[in-house]
């Protein structure tokens, strides 16, 4: 389902309007009630459709694709990713719970895709293996797309899901600035400024995002402290060259604590218990994100982009993790510490090479592309011995953290990792027009190689992928299609018996249709969905901290059900369901063939309303709610261990125009977003000794003012 950006005749919309005026493409459409607005989207010169890396429709392409905007990111007050996707069609997010703020876990058509993140168009790299993966917040990003399915073909290694791609906010021509303010629930207290606008009468444009947050974890003695500047400027070097030079620096002291705790002591506690000890527990990460784009018209069919990012990352955290837990004897809980000093710097690049190309009738919108990413990672991991008796003897159902005594601390082993990864690609795609139909091919070759001395491995794999794809758009707005897709993965690492993994590969059948009244008030979207992943890397269940096992041959299979109706002039509903059928089919090796994975739902569902008035005494008042279900997920790989309960959670936000009530406070604005109105216990495991809580309640009012 594609989010439609829809501004209404309001003063917010005014504000917006006129602080998101450079590269608007606007079309004018007629509602049900026969009144005139207008659908803007707002993107600029650099922008590319994350499905085709053109600026094609979204609602051409012959594969399943969801757009978020950035109005329902600020409506539902998003503070990460995994949030931002919780209405998304296919997602499933927080596969750590909702406690575990450090991680943006989630999977797509049952395939986890946590490590694979894109912002604007480029592999947000990570240290594979280990913990340091940076995060973009939602305050940085326009809007975030979801391809469904796999998508080697543009970008290389990556799982058969989807991917995620969060695309920045861009300098506009015209001055704008909103600053902000929240507090809510754990004390959190947050400050924020977005300002763009044109330098003078230059050739250049800016954009500057700043912001402060500070809150207490949902878990206790553990808190979630981040600051952000990311400045960026567009240079319109000439009529056909724009130039954008952009930053993001984000630091993280405290991030919260990443320890799990066994299915019985979380039926026997609440969602703020920790495993940890207060005096063992620091998630400190820093990460400088610095980039550029070209954007050059060689002429008026061909146009030339390269799109470039120099990543340096650091973390270091002090943790504990527990070994054993026996319910006949809980007042012990086997406890380890660990620590890990990890950085990493990454550079990445794509050259784009866009054109179109007629032939009689026929339109021919070819794309050439190179693409290049390398990365250089260390790690430092310690493990270490606590002689504090009261440490090793830890009650979880009556939990003390504050037992540790540091003084008391012995390193026991430490193991270094030099770690290095590259891929090289070459694609080749061409996106055909015949009058209605719309047909879609694409080539790639990559080149990957991989090494690290902690794993002890080396990888050189040379995929080939590819993806044919067809749409036809009939006039009363129905646009069936299909598509077949390949991918690969890079399997790092050895088994237990030392032997390197083989990469993993995925095909990808889909069938659908898609439907835009003509009007744009209705939209929807049917795609069924047929998945094939040969040597899927998977936890092993007899030893979830050794290393992975390489199972034979997963299939999900399933249906997506999405759609959005301007239902009036005020009212708008989305909603979706996701059905997922997902089994081994094939393990000689490890005796899971006919078990589903973890932390695949058969069922998923959603519902999302915004109600806004703008007559009446309560003039620029907005109501919005939705709900949210996840079906019951396997506990644990075997399919030994039970499952993990389905839960409905229900979230709400309100916002109000504060000039329609004083005309002094035109531009000002207030929201108050509650997730998990209800307060609902809920959880995600991965087996009986490793679960966490779903995230509880939380209340964050925020007032923005624009100018």
């Amino acid at each position: 389902m594609t989010t439609h950006t829809r501004f209404k005749y309001s003063s917010l919309t005014v504000a917006l309007l006129t602080a998101l005026s450079t590269q608007v493409i606007a079309k004018e459409t007629v509602t049900n009630a026969g009144s005139s607005i207008e659908t803007v989207t707002v993107m600029g010169k650099a922008y590319r459709n994350t499905a085709t890396k053109s600026a094609i429709e979204p609602e051409e392409t012959p594969q399943g694709i969801t757009v978020i905007d950035e109005e329902q990111l600020e409506i539902r007050g998003v503070q990460s990713l995994n949030q931002a996707l919780r209405y998304a069609p296919g997602v499933v997010t927080e596969n750590r719970g909702g406690a575990v703020a450090m991680f943006d876990s989630y999977s797509i058509r049952g395939f986890k895709t946590n490590n694979v993140n894109y912002y604007d168009g480029l592999s947000l790299q990570i240290l594979n293996g280990w913990n340091l993966q940076p995060q973009i917040d939602p305050i940085a990003m326009k809007q975030v797309e979801i391809f469904k399915g796999p998508t080697s073909v543009l970008y290389g290694a990556m799982p058969p899901g989807g991917m995620v791609n969060m695309i920045a906010k861009a300098p506009q021509n015209e001055q704008a600035t909103k600053v902000g303010v929240a507090i809510g629930s754990r004390k959190l207290t947050e400050a924020s400024i977005d300002t763009t606008g044109q330098f003078g009468d230059s050739d250049f444009s800016y954009r500057l995002i700043a912001l402060a947050r500070k809150q207490d974890s949902q878990v206790d003695n553990a808190e979630e402290e981040r600051y952000l500047i990311a400045p960026s400027v567009d240079w319109q070097a000439s009529d056909k060259t724009l130039i954008n030079f952009n930053l993001y620096y984000q630091n993280d002291p405290s991030m919260g604590i990443n320890s799990s705790m066994p299915l019985d002591v979380l039926k026997a506690s609440d969602p703020t218990v920790s495993m940890g000890d207060k005096n063992w527990s620091k998630f400190e990460r820093e990460v400088l994100i610095a980039g550029y784009k070209i954007n050059h018209e060689l002429n008026d069919n061909w146009t030339f982009l390269q799109n470039a990012r120099y990543t340096d990352a650091s973390l270091y955290q002090e943790n504990t993790y527990h070994q054993s837990y026996n319910s006949s004897t809980p007042n012990q809980l086997t406890r380890s510490l660990y620590s890990t000093d990890e950085s990493f710097k990454g550079f990445v690049i794509d050259n784009q090479l866009s054109g179109v190309v007629d032939v009689g009738s026929i339109e021919n919108n070819i794309l050439i592309g190179v693409d290049y990413q390398d990365m250089d990672g260390n790690v430092n991991y310690s493990s270490y011995s606590a002689n504090s008796s009261g440490f090793t003897g830890f009650d979880p159902l009556n939990p003390n953290n504050d037992l540790l005594d540091r003084n008391d601390v012995t390193k026991t082993a430490q193991y270094l990792d030099d770690t290095t990864s590259s891929q090289l690609g070459f694609y080749l795609q061409d996106q055909i027009r015949l009058d209605a139909l719309v047909l879609i091919a694409g080539v790639r070759l990559d080149h990957y190689k991989s090494e690290s001395d902690y794993y002890s491995h080396e990888s050189d794999h040379k995929p080939f992928t590819y993806r044919l794809g067809a749409l036809y758009q009939f006039d009363n707005g129905l646009s069936p299609f299909a598509s077949y897709a390949t991918s690969f993965e890079p399997a790092s690492g050895v088994d237990r018996n030392g032997n390197e993994f083989d990469p993993e590969s995925a095909q990808q059948a889909e069938i659908g249709v898609k439907y835009l009244s003509e009007d744009m008030s209705k939209e929807a979207t049917v795609s069924l969905f047929h998945i094939t992943k040969k040597d899927m890397l998977m936890t092993d269940p007899t030893n979830v901290y050794g290393p992975k096992i390489q199972v034979g041959e997963v299939v999900s299979k399933g249906v997506e059900l999405s759609g959005k109706w301007f239902a009036t002039e005020n009212l708008d509903v989305a909603t979706s369901y996701t059905y997922i059928d997902m089994e081994v089919i094939e393990d000689s090796l490890s005796g899971l063939e006919g078990t589903t994975p973890i932390y695949v739902p058969e069922h998923t569902a959603n519902v999302w309303a915004n109600y806004n008035l703008y007559t009446g005494v309560l003039a620029g008042s907005r109501l919005s709610a939705g709900a949210r279900y996840v079906g019951e997920m396997q506990m644990n790989a075997t399919n030994t261990e039970g499952k993990v309960p389905s839960y409905t959670v229900v979230d709400l936000s309100v916002g109000y125009d504060l000039g329609s009530a004083m005309e002094s406070m035109t531009g000002a604005t207030a929201n108050l977003a509650i997730n998990n109105v209800l307060n609902k216990e809920y959880s995600a495991c991965y087996d009986q000794s490793n679960c966490w809580f779903g995230a509880e309640q939380s209340v964050e009012v925020s007032v923005n003012y624009e100018f």
